[in-house]
């Protein structure tokens, strides 16, 4: 080039591009880091402006770039004013003052730069621990009837060892409640990022018996049943009078009913919110255990994919009603004390899940092996790897390793809960597990 002063000109304006388009290149790669806020674990420790924002900062120091809410917690209470629910005040005998519990977590946390997401624990309204909330109170009626091997059908609230009062998700009143208390937080809160629902789900197995679910259920077979709930299922005993459930000729048409109730309330609560604010990001918690994940009414796969190919419990129809395409963001639990499948293969645990009825085997229940098993089941779509942080209590540096894992294995991490965290101070662990997750060679997978 005849011109020097030319030449050094454009090589300057390379190499600044370069540069610049080298800085950007980590922001476009960085994937979502989710803090979840339980609601009454969190009660006291949040009742204070001041505490809600020494956490957010120490979690944006950390790496996270979300926190999750939670604002309806099981009781059914909310946690802001509402036209529609009651306001949670109190909890463990202590008050929270009047401030704008929520308000304050959306406007500190878009200060930082993190968004926010609210979470409403949906088809509960009740904890029998402590006989409080909506089914103890205004609405007995919404609580679900339970099929046990002992009693019979009776009430979710007689089942004390079940701390939720799980409600039954075709219940015309209870819908048409919590999508009011859905588009009123969404109007309430236009800066809100979005919603994580939680327990969109029925209580298990046992959910739903009542006359209205028997009803609905004939009208969906077209025909009525003669022995109700033994065409279901039946409870069986063996010799050492350990109950399990034997599929009657309707089983599997009745997981095929119930993952069809779900999936409808999910795609009526999609366009409730979004009727309010087009662009708030609808998303949802599941547990992973795809597997044994039909005893709660759920099929959260994507509509691509046909899980009677691999399940004697699916119906060829089974695939309409699976909801991943419903969703904006998608958390899953991989709540698994093994991380990679190689431990698994070692320790062949058997893993009961909260919503399980019965234990199970496979390279499924371990971190990596989940998060492989779940890229064919949506189908590409993105997905959350989650953690619960108390199962480490007593192997804090398998915390730091679920965490690498979760972010490498899938398209981002959610954390369940700070409490747990902050209890056993294992900030350092959550620390050394975003370091890990930088390592490539952190895993061996060969």
């Amino acid at each position: 080039m005849r011109n020097p002063i030319i030449y050094m000109l454009i090589l300057t304006i390379v190499l600044v591009s370069a540069c610049t388009q080298s800085a950007k290149k980590p922001a476009e790669t960085i994937k979502p880091k989710l803090m979840w806020f339980d609601a009454e674990a969190n009660f006291e420790r949040f009742s204070y402006p001041d505490s809600i924002d020494f956490y957010l900062e120490k979690i944006k120091a950390i790496g996270f770039t979300d926190a999750v809410v939670d604002i309806r917690p099981i009781t059914g209470e909310v946690l802001y004013k509402s036209e529609f629910a009651p306001q949670m005040k109190e909890w463990d005998k202590f008050e929270r003052s009047d401030f704008d519990y929520l308000g304050h977590f959306i406007t500190k946390a878009h200060e930082l730069g993190l968004k926010v997401h609210a979470s409403l624990n949906v088809f509960v309204g009740g904890h029998n621990f402590f006989d409080r909330g909506q089914t103890y109170t205004t609405n007995p009626e919404w609580a679900s009837m339970v099929y046990t091997p002992d009693e019979g059908i009776v009430s979710i609230m007689t089942q004390k060892k079940k701390y939720s009062a799980m409600i039954n998700p075709i219940n015309p009143d209870f819908q048409t409640h919590i999508l009011n208390v859905l588009k009123e937080v969404t109007a309430k809160y236009p800066k809100l990022d979005g919603f994580m629902l939680d327990r969109v789900r029925y209580d298990g197995i046992m959910a739903d018996f009542s006359e209205l679910s028997k009803t609905k259920f004939e009208e969906y077979l077209g025909e009525k049943i003669q022995n109700f709930p033994v065409d279901i299922y039946e409870w069986k005993k063996d010799a050492n009078g350990k109950a399990d459930y034997v599929p009657g000729k309707y089983f599997n048409k009745w997981i095929e009913w119930r993952a069809k109730n779900i999936y409808d309330f999910m795609s009526l609560a999609r366009q409730s919110v979004k009727s309010v604010n087009p662009n708030i990001s609808f998303g949802t918690y599941t547990g992973a255990w795809y597997p044994s994940y039909f005893e709660v009414g759920v099929n959260w796969a994507s509509n691509q994919y046909d899980p009677s190919k691999d399940y004697e419990w699916a119906t060829p129809e089974y695939k309409n009603f699976g909801y991943a395409e419903l969703l904006d963001l998608y958390t899953t639990g991989n709540y698994y004390t093994n991380v990679t499948m190689e431990e698994y293969l070692k320790a062949n645990n058997i893993v009961i899940n909260e919503t399980d009825s019965k234990g199970s085997t496979g390279t499924w229940y371990c971190v990596e092996g989940s998060c492989a098993k779940i890229r064919g089941i949506l189908n590409g779509r993105k997905f959350m790897g989650g953690i619960l942080v108390d199962q480490f209590y007593d192997n804090r540096p398998q915390l730091s390793r679920t965490i690498a894992m979760n972010i490498q294995a899938s398209d981002g991490l959610m954390v369940f809960d700070i409490v747990h965290i902050i209890r056993k101070n294992m900030w350092k662990e959550v620390e050394d597990g975003f370091k890990m997750a930088e390592d490539s060679t952190t895993f061996d997978r060969k």
